[in-house]
């Protein structure tokens, strides 16, 4: 008897620490959501057989340095984190995507769930003639960000905004927006699929 009910208490026990350590390695940090990017529109419920990110859009974290270093070609837009790996499938060009005009004015937006000290915030965009059919790679991208906000080793708000312009170019388009924290090797990716 005494046997059976240690047996239990320790699986409870076990039960218990798995769940606590599932949640606190999923706290995340932040995602984008002007453009909406293609983790916030899994969490809304807009984009489905997302995975994992539907829960933690906040997640997509992954080595710094790009484009020199960073994710892989192909695993750019999940950060180069396989338990997000469907935010790099294309879905044949089919991800929802935010209308906006070329030349116009956008706030650009991310949201936190945990701060870091930050070096600066960086927006690339996809090249004239870009294929939204195929996962995105450093060749797809402009070399050099179309707006960047350097931070310093400051903190971020809960919420950051930053003014810039839409790149004039026509079609389907893809943002990558690149949020490098100062204190740690790594940075937060989000892809927001856009129509110019």
């Amino acid at each position: 008897m005494r046997k059976t009910i240690l047996t239990a208490v320790t699986g409870v026990g076990l039960a218990v620490a798995t769940v606590f350590a599932t949640t606190t390695a999923a706290q995340g940090h932040g995602y984008t959501t002007s453009p909406t990017s293609r983790q916030q529109f899994c969490a809304q419920g807009v984009a489905s057989d997302c995975g994992a990110i539907q829960w933690e859009p906040q997640s997509v974290e992954g080595p710094k340095g790009f484009p020199a270093a960073g994710p892989a070609d192909g695993s750019i837009c999940s950060g180069g984190n396989s338990r997000f790996s469907e935010l790099d499938d294309p879905r044949g060009g089919n991800w929802p995507a935010t209308d906006l005009n070329p030349g116009q004015s956008l706030t650009f937006s991310w949201t936190f769930t945990a701060r870091h000290s930050t070096s600066e915030f960086e927006y690339y965009i996809t090249r004239d003639g870009y294929d939204p059919s195929q996962p995105l790679t450093r060749a797809n991208l402009e070399p050099a960000p179309f707006l960047t906000v350097p931070m310093n080793g400051a903190q971020p708000g809960e919420t950051e905004n930053h003014q810039g312009t839409v790149p004039n170019k026509s079609g389907r388009h893809v943002i990558l927006a690149v949020w490098n924290v100062a204190d740690t090797g790594n940075a937060f990716y989000a892809c927001s699929d856009v129509d110019l």
